[in-house]
């Protein structure tokens, strides 16, 4: 292939875009296209960029999108085109002029909306009207027809829909409109459309109504489970589960379940593998009790933002718990969790998550012989040991946070656009106000005293900040490789009498999502080594990775096949409020600790070789990673493999 020079465009001008009232908005229009630079005249830009075929197509789009959300309906591709133009001098010099021929402007016609239920044939008994002020401009109307078996309101109906009759033709709202009614969860879209019998609208009219055809899923449902099993002795089990998916006629879903198991044991037995307990029962048993209660809806003290044009995919949930146990080795008195979440779909990039309240208090009583159960499987000072014990603490924990997610790939290929999250927790700040100011107001204890009484423990909790960044990109090579990078940083600091934070809210290192070559959590903090390791997982995390990915094989056994090969570094550390001294005040943390003049030393680097295979819905992963830098051994010296398996990328 012999390709030549690369064309350049010199100027981008615009022929036929309407004129508006606002002129300062049509020139802010066309500055805010990627092509133009400086201004010419009043519709004609320099340019100055290589010629890039995909670049036209995404400012015709642009424009398209832009007159169709500003009142022109029946603008089609071909009502955009554009001229190009050499230079006569200089042939690689390129003009380009958009020609728009956008037609007339278009309001929007009446609504109707109709909502049968699963029955046939459809009897809509049950109507109204609605028109003027807020629902519609001028004469237009709203026209609402449901069967009764519905059982919903023609409050939510109106609700979803984000333009006003009457008003200048918008097609995103009208998309969004659509979106809307399928986000419900309650019903489903038979059929949608600008005119009542025709696919096409009559663009020989002013006005462009729009009809919804809409049809109700079924609103209760049980489901039960029952089974059987052997462990110490023989026991049985059952669940039941309750969904109502329009409780009070507004598309709130509320599902109700319970479960319990039993399980006997005999006096030999018990006797066998618990000889030092006298005080045991010959009956294990267990229940949890949960609920779940969403709308899709902002609910306060954030309703006033529903329906606003960045927040109209939004689902508020409440979630509660609470389960008891009790079990040979350990009992768990109580466990109570609560969620209060919102979520946000702002658009098609980008999402918001908001836990307002996310709130769990365990009480346990774990014996000497859970403990002693534990150090045989998995070693007195593994990290498997030491999370589990913690977990059963008895320990009350609240968090507010809030993510915030950005994404223009494909979540399971990962190959183009890029993915980013962003989130901000604070941590024990509901315990801490209960202490401070309800249970001991004239003393801060820093803990709680259980739950109904329920037993004599008391409820430690931990205050604290914790930030998260997550940038990955993903950039096509060829039409089978892609080059993916990635950036992390995190950091999570204890506040108050708190001087570190709860394990399972630590950063950790190693892994096959994570830094290949090390196994999960087996990285740092710092340059520690495994085996030396104090204090589990660390309040700083740095990585950073890269991989290139080709396809070599495709459709064998239905799936494409890449290869791959990665650079993974990073490395997690120590806060500078952790803190563990020993008997001459030496810090035992300080080789991994967070130092500005020294972190770098800390970062371990592997890379290796892997195979993904691609089917449609899933890619599986095999990858063979080596310890370049080995914060031991140092550079290069350690050429063991380590064999890592993962579903889905890496990153």
């Amino acid at each position: 292939v012999d390709e030549g020079d690369p064309s350049r465009i010199q100027s981008i001008a615009y022929s036929g875009f309407p004129m508006h009232n606002q002129p300062e908005i049509r020139r802010q229009f066309f500055l805010s296209s990627p092509l133009t630079r400086r201004l010419i005249d009043d519709s004609t830009f320099t340019v100055d960029r290589q010629y890039n075929t995909q670049e036209l197509k995404d400012e015709q789009n642009r424009i398209i999108t832009y007159l169709k959300n500003n009142g022109y309906a029946s603008l089609e591709r071909d009502s955009v085109i554009a001229f190009v133009k050499q230079d006569s001098a200089h042939p690689k010099k390129l003009d380009v002029m958009f020609n728009i021929v956008p037609g007339k402007v278009y309001r929007f016609g009446d609504a109707e909306i109709k909502l049968a239920d699963a029955n046939e044939p459809d009897m809509y008994t049950d109507r109204d009207t609605l028109m003027g002020a807020p629902f519609t401009v001028d004469s237009a109307r709203i026209y609402l027809a449901k069967e009764p078996e519905t059982d919903t309101k023609f409050a939510l109906l109106s609700d979803q829909i984000l333009y006003k009759p009457g008003d200048i033709y918008n097609e995103e709202l009208y998309l969004q409109t659509v979106k809307e009614f399928q986000n419900l969860g309650m019903l489903y879209t038979r059929r949608f459309g600008q005119s009542a019998n025709s696919v096409r609208p009559d663009f020989t009219k002013s006005e462009i109504p729009t009809y919804f055809d809409l049809e109700t899923l079924t609103k209760h449902s049980i489901s039960t489970e029952f089974f059987g099993m052997k462990r110490y002795g023989f026991g049985t089990g059952l669940g039941v589960d309750y969904s109502n998916n329009n409780v009070f006629g507004k598309a709130e879903r509320l599902t109700i379940g319970a479960n319990a198991s039993f399980e006997f044991v005999s006096a030999s037995t018990l006797d066998r593998i618990a000889p030092n307990d006298t005080v045991q029962s010959q009956l294990f048993r267990s229940y949890e009790i949960r609920g779940e209660y969403s709308v899709p809806r902002l609910n306060f003290p954030f309703a006033f933002l529903d329906n606003r044009p960045f927040f109209t995919s939004a689902l508020t949930r409440y979630t509660l718990s609470y389960s008891r146990s009790d079990q040979l080795t350990f009992d768990i008195n109580s466990d109570l969790r609560f969620n209060y979440r919102y979520e946000v779909q702002h658009n098609k990039r980008f999402t918001s998550l908001f836990d307002l309240i996310e709130f769990d208090i365990i009480d346990t009583n774990p014996s000497e012989s859970f403990k002693n159960n534990l150090i045989r499987e998995y070693g007195e000072n593994s990290f498997e040991y030491i999370r589990i014990l913690q977990d059963f603490e008895p320990q009350i924990s609240s968090i507010i946070r809030y993510t915030f997610r950005s994404q223009n790939t494909d979540l399971i290929k990962r190959n183009f656009g890029y993915f980013s999250e962003y989130s901000a927790s604070v941590g024990g700040n509901i315990p801490y106000l209960v202490d401070r100011l309800i249970i001991t107001p004239d003393t801060l204890e820093s803990d709680l005293p259980s739950l109904f009484g329920l037993s004599e423990n008391s409820l430690t909790y931990t205050r604290f900040l914790k930030f998260t960044a997550d940038y990955r990109k993903y950039i096509p090579i060829s039409n089978n490789a892609v080059f993916a990078w990635r950036l992390f940083g995190g950091i999570a600091h204890p506040f108050g009498k708190n001087t570190s934070i709860p394990l399972n809210r630590r950063f950790f290192a190693g892994g096959s999502n994570d830094i290949r070559g090390w196994p999960p959590f087996q990285l740092g903090p710092g340059a520690i080594a495994t085996d030396n390791v104090s204090i589990n997982g660390g309040e700083i995390k740095l990585a950073a990775f890269t991989e290139v990915r080709q396809i070599v094989l495709r459709d064998l056994i239905g799936a494409d096949w890449h290869a791959a090969w990665f650079i993974d570094s990073g490395n997690v550390w120590y806060g500078p409020r952790n803190d563990f001294s020993n008997e001459n005040n030496q810090d035992q943390l300080s080789l991994g600790r967070f130092k500005l003049d020294e972190f770098y030393k800390q970062i371990a680097v592997g890379s290796g070789l892997g195979i993904r295979l691609d089917w449609e819905y899933v890619v599986v992963r095999f990858d063979f990673a080596f310890r370049v830098h080995d914060l031991q051994l140092g550079w290069f010296e350690n050429w063991h493999p380590n064999f890592s398996f993962g579903i889905g990328h890496s990153f």
